[in-house]
């Protein structure tokens, strides 16, 4: 299991989803608004949209707060808001890759908030593209392996257009060209219902072994960037082992 995903273990085994929903809530609102502004303001032909839109939902955000973001697209509403994607990379404790994905209205808060997160816990800002290549841009989509069987997973994800399906811990993964991604993910949704997981990922190459003390320094770090209110996502290549993720969930 990758950095990311396992980070993303730990602090739901912890509890900590329900402490940051209104985060959560922000940066959902913010990424509703950048697929707004980026497209049609109906969802039915804005497909980044219509994503956007389902995530909030997925995540009981009020109807309220998706109509105020979407109204935040509009140039002409007091409320406008104009946010630009920007991606960070470098590396944290024990030379893991780290990619981070924001949306921001000002740059150089957002790029103080990233350079802090690194140094303060060991890690280093790099320049753009000095750790992508050691990733794929992919659309994932995942499904626990009560669904289907993997026969019937890999038949339905050749239907939609995916490329591959693996097999992961407890489930699958689909995975999906970019630019294919929400067509092909919405199709899956409609034969096996809603995801347990899905969004477009920097998916490593090959992953990083770590110890347990750099594993504390790169949940640590990964914690400081998403507490950002501009990080909208954090990937990276680190690896840990069984008994070392069973010690920090115990901690």
């Amino acid at each position: 299991m990758a950095g990311h995903s396992q980070f993303k273990n730990i602090m739901h085994r912890k509890g900590a989803q329900d402490k940051k929903r209104a985060k959560l809530f922000g940066k959902l609102a913010r990424e509703i608004t950048v697929a707004a502004k980026a497209g049609q303001l109906d969802p039915a032909a804005n497909p980044r949209l219509r994503s956007a839109i389902t995530a909030a939902r997925e995540a009981n955000m009020p109807n309220s707060r998706i109509k105020s973001a979407m109204d935040q697209a509009n140039p002409a509403s007091a409320d406008a808001a104009n946010y630009e994607e920007i991606r960070y990379e470098g590396y944290g404790p024990g030379g893991v890759a780290v990619i981070v994905e924001a949306l921001t209205d000002n740059r150089n808060r957002t790029a103080s908030d990233v350079r802090t997160a690194f140094t303060k816990n060991g890690g280093v800002l790099g320049e753009t593209n000095s750790v992508s290549f050691m990733f794929v841009k992919t659309g994932s989509v995942v499904y626990p392996g009560s669904v289907a069987s993997s026969d019937q997973m890999f038949e339905a994800a050749i239907e939609v257009g995916a490329e591959n399906v693996e097999t992961i811990k407890d489930g699958h993964e689909v995975l999906i060209k970019p630019e294919d991604f929400i067509a092909a993910k919405e199709a899956l949704e409609k034969k096996y219902g809603t995801s347990q997981s899905s969004g477009i990922i920097w998916r490593p190459n090959n992953t990083v072994a770590v110890t347990q003390e750099q594993a504390k320094d790169l949940i640590a770090m990964i914690e400081a960037l998403e507490d950002s209110d501009d990080v909208q996502n954090v990937f990276s290549n680190f690896e840990i082992a069984e008994d070392v993720m069973e010690t920090l969930l115990a901690s």
